[in-house]
């Protein structure tokens, strides 16, 4: 009996690692981007068009050499490793403030695979863009042009109206 269960143990175990070792290699190749980027749209669902891609780029790109405030979008299939979105995006955060390249003042995650969307920001601008705000600003201007399947609207009107919020 102890044998069966030892077996039964090990192959539960061997079959979990292997999945894992997928979740980990997305995960991995994630962050093994932004190291290589320090673009402020990284589309790894490949929602967006390369020209979509280019405009939002350099509309965040000139925004922050003007206001020094980083907005970083980010799209993603999934968020394995991790439990939930919302821990995905957190260790997201985290790995992009180790450097000050990559460190978003707001950082957007969107899945459309998932469908979950999700905004967070530095406590250094809740004065000018209150939780209440970015909530607002998301029902209002992204999730209906996301239910219509047109991520690049959705995203740009987003970030034009975080934008002006941060001027």
């Amino acid at each position: 009996m102890k044998k069966l269960f030892y077996t039964l143990v090990l192959l539960f175990s061997v079959l979990l690692s292997a999945q894992t070792k997928k979740d980990i290699d997305f995960a991995s190749q994630l962050k093994s981007s932004f190291s290589e980027s320090t673009n402020c749209v990284n589309d790894f669902e490949k929602v967006l068009k390369p020209e979509e891609l280019q405009s939002l780029n350099t509309t965040l790109n000139a925004f922050e050499k003007k206001y020094l405030y980083k907005i970083v979008i980010i799209t993603t299939p999934s968020y394995a490793p991790f439990q939930s979105f919302e821990e995905f995006v957190l260790d997201i955060d985290k790995f992009l403030a180790k450097d000050p390249r990559l460190d978003p003042t707001l950082l957007i995650v969107v899945s459309k695979s998932l469908r979950q969307i999700q905004v967070i920001s530095v406590n250094f601008i809740k004065y000018k863009l209150t939780e209440e705000e970015t909530q607002k600003i998301i029902s209002t201007y992204s999730i209906p042009e996301l239910k219509k399947g047109d991520y690049y609207k959705a995203l740009e009107l987003a970030s034009n109206e975080f934008m002006k919020k941060l001027q």
